[in-house]
């Protein structure tokens, strides 16, 4: 998916050289605007994934200014685009925890390789936070992804039958604690009949696909999961 960017810049030529450069890279740029309230609003509009934010703009508060109002409503990455390079400005930039500050004037391949350094970072970023949310670790090399009901080992898939898929999803979703054979049952034939053997068969081929004490059975009552670190 192609990421977007707003262009903050109140100064024509600069913006229209920034957006040719974006254009080049394969981004999307969302709006070009020159001061603060239209910032705002093209964020809420659009919402982009960079933002490069000219910090002196006329008539308007400034684009630190810009940045923290921006970052109230969401937290976007920001690329500053400045002429001043004062203790007293970087230190206001700084703590919007920018990713790069640009002095004006720039080279247009200064531009890109920064670009393409925040594009790799912000990528990175998503997909750090793509596996934290979605991929559960078994231990072992074992590893889930929730999204897709996917199991890997050490980034090989491990395919699954319907029934497994099943109940390793159920498993996880308990986060460890016990699920009880009959729950297990009802969830995964809720309308049909099957024998304490049947379930017993499913634990014992899903078993077979991971490390065998990744699942634990509490005789007479159920079982689940017990992840190692």
């Amino acid at each position: 998916m192609k990421l977007k960017v707003l262009i903050v810049e109140d100064e024509t030529i600069v913006a229209l050289d920034i957006k040719n450069v974006l254009i080049s890279l394969g981004l999307i740029v969302t709006n070009s605007v020159t001061n603060h309230d239209d910032a705002l609003i093209s964020v809420k509009n659009d919402e982009p994934d960079i933002i490069l934010m000219d910090i002196n703009l006329e008539n308007s508060k400034d684009g630190i200014e810009t940045t923290q109002s921006i970052q109230k409503y969401k937290n976007i990455p920001i690329i500053y685009l400045t002429a001043f390079s004062d203790d007293l400005t970087i230190n206001r930039a700084i703590e919007t925890n920018p990713l790069h500050y640009m002095i004006k004037p720039f080279r247009r391949d200064e531009l890109k390789s920064t670009i393409q350094l925040a594009i790799y970072k912000i990528n990175q970023e998503k997909n750090e936070q793509y596996e934290k949310n979605n991929f559960f670790k078994l231990g072992n090399g074992y590893y889930y992804d929730i999204e897709y009901e996917a199991l890997y080992y050490k980034d090989m898939p491990i395919k699954l039958g319907v029934k497994e898929r099943q109940l390793l999803s159920l498993l996880i979703a308990a986060r460890g604690n016990i699920i009880p054979f009959d729950k297990l049952i009802y969830e995964i034939w809720p309308s049909e009949f099957v024998s304490d053997s049947t379930l017993r068969t499913l634990i014992y081929r899903l078993r077979t696909k991971l490390e065998y004490k990744l699942i634990e059975t509490i005789p007479a009552f159920g079982c689940k999961l017990t992840p190692k670190s």
